[in-house]
């Protein structure tokens, strides 16, 4: 075994090398073997900085996001993450690899049940179908997390001077997108044949399960050490506020992190100091909307105009309870892959003006609980979004006679 290399310019010299000798057709088993035996526990920043040297030096960034995942199947497990920064509960890092760790958790339900469906011909395959739906579609929920690395991380780390690393990144969450989209597409096909999801397994389920899990793990071993190298607290504070109005990935965050200089700098206090809001009919400050919201006795959800969920009430009481997880997720996500169908033609039918409610009623959990689904339009009748409200009736259907204000006691 070659003597190790302790020297930061030779290691990476060597690493560029080894890189190239891929972008030349060597195999992948080769180069891991010869990286372990002289650069096995290459510090996380010296990878970084060859990337960015690569593209520097005129190694087209289309050619590095097809050497991706090779360049990440040889360092997996390579390179020395000691001296990475810890972050608290709630930080932007701590919340996405919660993230990873709920994502991983799907790609594992959906690789077993492929395992099922290719080795037990007796299943029930409209079962399968229907939980696959499911599981995709809890996948897809990914975009929310590569939107906040597009638009929050990635432009502090290119002020920063890091510019190669975000742009292959961004390019394999696209990547990573499209096969997404396609294995829903599939599972929405009639009559979908055993055959046809084997088929499907290797050219578009199993690639987006890999490319998921390998993202997680560019995260963890370059991404996130050298960002936090990187960035300053103020910045990650940034970053934190504006996360919301992206959304969280199928996780969120029991604990809210802030900065101790920020402890007087709460964006509600902010916003509750930032005057009325001017209505038609009145105003109130928002402080004053957020309990008006939370004290109604039903639930809402407000879908927006590009079916994306935007906004829930939290009040004491809710019927169906409701997750951050949510926010900026497609409607049709949020339903049971048995019933998407049916919320996709309600939002068409408001969209073209063909309907303006759709009123429904269940019974659950001994409640009997009314639902309906409101098109939300402006003066002009442009359609602006749905409103869905939920309300509990069964005290209400037991009422009898009256009870007048006059009777109010305690």
């Amino acid at each position: 075994m070659s003597e190790l290399i302790d020297n930061s310019s030779e290691r990476k010299a060597k690493l560029k090398a080894l890189i190239l000798r891929l972008h030349n057709g060597t195999s992948e088993s080769e180069v891991r073997q010869e990286l372990m035996d002289t650069l096995s526990g290459i510090p996380y920043g010296e990878v970084v900085e060859v990337e960015q040297e690569l593209i520097s030096e005129g190694l087209p960034e289309e050619e590095i996001l097809r050497l991706c995942d090779s360049h990440s199947a040889v360092m997996q497990g390579n390179v020395d993450l000691s001296n990475a920064k810890k972050t608290a509960d709630g930080h932007p890092v701590d919340v996405m690899i919660n993230e990873n760790t709920e994502l991983k958790k799907v790609t594992a339900q959906i690789r077993a049940i492929l395992l099922e469906i290719e080795n037990d011909d007796a299943i029930v395959l409209e079962d399968k179908v229907l939980q696959l739906r499911g599981l995709f579609n809890s996948l897809f929920d990914v975009d929310k997390h590569y939107q906040r690395k597009e638009y929050l991380l990635f432009p502090f780390l290119e002020k920063a001077g890091i510019t190669g690393p975000p742009k292959v990144m961004w390019g394999k969450h696209d990547e990573i997108r499209e096969l997404i989209k396609g294995g829903i597409e599939v599972l929405k096909m009639e009559d979908i044949t055993r055959d046809d999801l084997l088929a499907s397994a290797e050219i578009i389920f199993k690639p987006a399960l890999f490319g998921i899990d390998d993202m997680t793990i560019k995260e963890e071993e370059f991404l996130f050490p050298m960002s936090l190298d990187r960035l300053t607290e103020a910045e990650w504070f940034e970053i934190h506020q504006q996360t919301p109005e992206i959304g969280f990935c199928l996780y969120d965050p029991p604990q809210n992190w802030k900065p101790l200089w920020a402890a007087d700098e709460n964006i509600n206090d902010a916003q509750k100091a930032g005057g009325n809001i001017q209505l038609p009919t009145g105003s109130f400050t928002v402080e004053e909307l957020l309990s008006i919201l939370n004290t109604l006795p039903i639930d809402m959800t407000f879908v927006d105009k590009d079916d994306k969920v935007k906004y829930f009430s939290q009040s004491a009481d809710r019927i169906f309870q409701r997750s951050r997880a949510i926010l900026n997720r497609d409607v049709r996500y949020c339903h049971p892959p048995a019933s998407a169908h049916i919320v996709d033609k309600i939002v068409d039918d408001f969209k073209t003006g063909k309907a303006s409610r759709a009123p429904f009623w269940i019974n659950k959990g001994g409640k009997f609980v009314h639902i309906e689904y409101f098109a939300l339009r402006n003066e002009k009748g442009d359609y602006l979004g749905t409103l869905e409200v939920s309300h509990d009736l069964t005290g209400y259907r037991a009422l009898e006679g009256e009870q007048r204000i006059l009777s109010y006691s305690k």
